[in-house]
């Protein structure tokens, strides 16, 4: 697993160690951003000793990404932070594209909620990364230290030593891993001399980020003008963000004057010297992929990892799918239940989807730049045809063209994940269900942070060998069963499936995973931290897949 060692610097080998050698962690995690700290938040769930370090002291005061989607929520539920983000959330945000003469092309609603939360969302950045900082406090394993720089750093087969210089000067932490989520000019992928590959896009464009929202206009809307391509954005607490598209020879530095920013809003607004601009700046946008995500003991994640233009909102929500896939792996290898060669499994499974990810960004961004009036009408007839027929209607209305992470390769049963319709390798639903004192909860509350094993009307280990049940222990699986509403009498103490210390029984409320097990021809699934299906099987035949994957992972080694 481990790559080529990384070049020492002479500044590391002249620090002094002092009498009890350098400051430890079982993972440092370089870069507090949104990704960053949501690593540190879910390393301190699983109980990792943690040191989360940023050059920076504060927190960035203007919005930056604004959308955050259903998995991303999902993964905050599960660090116990998802209700105090959404108290300044816009949920279930339309996503509107309208051509040029102000006519709507698509109006995307999801009404889906399989994972338990609404597709889209929009947040302001900086109030959910201070829940996310304050969040940490929770755990005295997780310490930060901001306003410190990582100078160097260099691995061995034993652990990552890094070189840090803060207020109070100097200093050598010394980590089993490393996670990098230092942004897109990463200094760590830059040290490990990991590629950047893809494209840098010619056309740059300007966000204008307003604090009194003078619009009634309550989505996100993506204005497929030719003359002057432009994105309209309500946010949450009366703020408004416009994108627009600068053409060739336009000077970046000038159309952030005041002047030339008034001009680029008076055709959307009735006054612009009444909106209060909080800042307006020029981006490039880019589309790439680092050409590996695992270094030895060090993965790089977010924007350290992938770079795509916003068109999607997935920038950071794909950041946050990275580590929520990374840190149970690690928490894993460091707490001594796994190989240290679970940690390439992350490369193979993130890698692919973030690609996907960059790829629906692109799209997007033909379907919103184009400025050739002809293609332009052609594209307009296009999204209009799209809507009249229902299973196109439904792709697009429903946003069924995200692409969904279905990990093929990697920590999964890989026979049975190879095959589109199984469900193995893809994100298990999340509906709401009902336990034994009558609470209405959402599945992931009775799963717990680690593995599950789930059996639909059954005890999933009623059919195991002995050594099959091994298997299972050695996952430390919360074990569940779920029953149909209809069935609601199976919930009473003394009838089966007898619930107990060892077993949860709850009831399904309102039949969503009826259809999911029995299209598949299940009715057991391992589940892993990050929500994934492990695998799946028939209770008289999924023992020896268990036993396989404990095998893959192996549970049960040294402490």
């Amino acid at each position: 697993m481990n790559g080529p060692e990384v070049a020492v610097s002479a500044e590391v080998a002249d620090v002094a160690e002092g009498p009890a050698g350098p400051e430890r962690a079982s993972v440092a995690v370089i870069g507090a951003g949104p990704v960053g700290v949501t690593a540190a938040n879910l390393l301190g769930r699983y109980g990792v000793d943690t040191l989360i370090i940023d050059r920076d002291t504060e927190i960035v005061d203007y919005p930056r990404a604004i959308g955050v989607d259903d998995e991303t929520l999902r993964t905050l539920q599960g660090i116990g932070l998802a209700d105090e983000v959404l108290r300044t959330t816009i949920q279930n945000v339309p996503l509107k594209l309208i051509d040029a003469a102000g006519h709507c092309l698509a109006d995307i609603r999801p009404t889906i909620r399989e994972l338990g939360w609404h597709r889209r969302n929009i947040f302001l950045q900086p109030t959910a990364e201070a829940v996310l900082r304050g969040g940490l406090k929770r755990f005295p394993h997780v310490r930060v230290s901001l306003g410190t720089e990582l100078l160097e750093l260099v691995q061995d087969d034993d652990g990552v030593t890094l070189l840090l210089d803060g207020r109070d000067g100097r200093r050598e932490v010394r980590a089993d891993y490393v996670i990098a989520a230092d942004g897109g000019r990463s200094t760590v992928r830059d040290r490990l001399g990991i590629r950047l590959e893809g494209t840098t896009h010619p056309r740059r464009w300007v966000v204008i980020d307003c604090a009194n929202d003078p619009l009634d206009a309550p989505y996100t809307a993506l204005h497929c003008d030719p003359r002057r391509p432009y994105v309209s954005a309500r946010l949450p607490e009366g703020h408004r963000r416009w994108e627009f598209m600068l053409f060739p020879g336009e000077d970046g530095d000038a159309i952030l004057t005041r002047d030339r920013v008034d001009e680029l809003l008076r055709r959307h607004v009735p006054d612009p010297r009444s909106v209060e601009v909080i800042r307006s700046r020029v981006y490039t946008h880019h589309s790439r992929v680092a050409a590996c995500f695992v270094h030895g003991r060090v993965a790089l994640a977010g924007d350290a990892a992938h770079l795509m233009p916003p068109w999607a909102g997935q920038g950071l929500n794909t950041g946050i799918r990275d580590v929520t896939n990374l840190c149970w792996k690690l928490a894993a290898v460091t707490r001594g239940q796994a190989d240290g060669s679970l940690l390439a499994s992350y490369d193979r499974e993130r890698r692919p989807h973030a690609t996907a990810m960059i790829e629906l960004s692109d799209t997007l961004g033909r379907i919103l730049g184009q400025r050739r009036r002809g293609v332009a009408k052609a594209r307009d007839r296009l999204l209009r045809a799209a809507t009249v027929v229902p299973a196109a209607r439904r792709w697009v209305l429903e946003m069924r063209f995200k692409p969904i992470p279905h990990y093929r390769e990697g920590f999964v049963a890989t026979d049975q994940a190879r095959h589109d319709a199984s469900g193995v390798g893809r994100m298990f639903p999340q509906p709401l269900v009902e336990d034994l004192d009558g609470r209405h909860v959402r599945l992931d509350e009775v799963l717990g942070p680690w593995f599950a094993i789930v059996g639909f009307g059954c005890d999933p280990r009623s059919r195991l060998t002995a050594a099959e049940r091994a298997a299972v222990e050695a996952f430390g699986a919360t074990v569940v069963t779920v029953v149909e509403s209809r069935s609601a009498a199976s919930l009473r103490p003394g009838e089966h499936p007898h619930p107990g210390a060892d077993l949860i029984v709850v009831e399904d409320l309102d039949n969503h995973l009826r259809p999911w097990f029995r299209d598949r021809g299940w009715d057991v699934v391992l589940v892993r931290p990050d929500r994934c299906v492990a695998a799946a099987g028939t209770a008289d035949r999924i023992g020896p897949v268990l036993a396989r994957l404990a095998d893959r992972l192996n549970a049960g080694g040294p402490s």
